[in-house]
């Protein structure tokens, strides 16, 4: 078992920055590839971006790539989502996952979950 827990978010105005931070706990947290994906009200879980067991690979979704930059320390087997430039459209529950698949660009490639952190960008 692993577990998660998202931490970070909150309200931020357009144009500024966040950092998410996820911290693992149980299984050997190098062991894995994780992901971000988030979630808006009414909408489907979508992917955001993913970063490999070490840390030598990274994947983005389009609409993120440029503006978030995913990073960990497997040290403190914790993973990150830097989010800059932020839009309103960016506002949605985040989760972070862990898995055996990289890039895993669907949720289902993943079997560990945080339970999510909320991030609200204001206009």
């Amino acid at each position: 078992q692993v577990q998660l827990v998202e931490s970070g978010g909150g309200l931020v105005q357009a144009g500024g920055s966040t950092r998410l931070s996820c911290a693992a706990s149980g299984r050997t947290f190098s062991n894995y590839a994780m992901g971000w994906f988030r979630q808006a009200p009414g909408k489907e879980r979508e992917f955001v971006g993913a970063i490999s067991w070490r840390g030598g690979g990274t994947n983005y979704a389009r609409a993120v790539k440029s503006r978030f930059t995913i990073s960990r320390t497997n040290a403190k087997s914790t993973v990150y989502l830097q989010m800059n430039s932020l839009r309103p459209e960016d506002t949605a529950v985040y989760y972070c996952a862990a898995g055996d698949n990289f890039p895993g660009l669907g949720a289902n490639k993943y079997e560990y979950w945080g339970q999510g952190t909320q991030v609200t960008v204001s206009s």
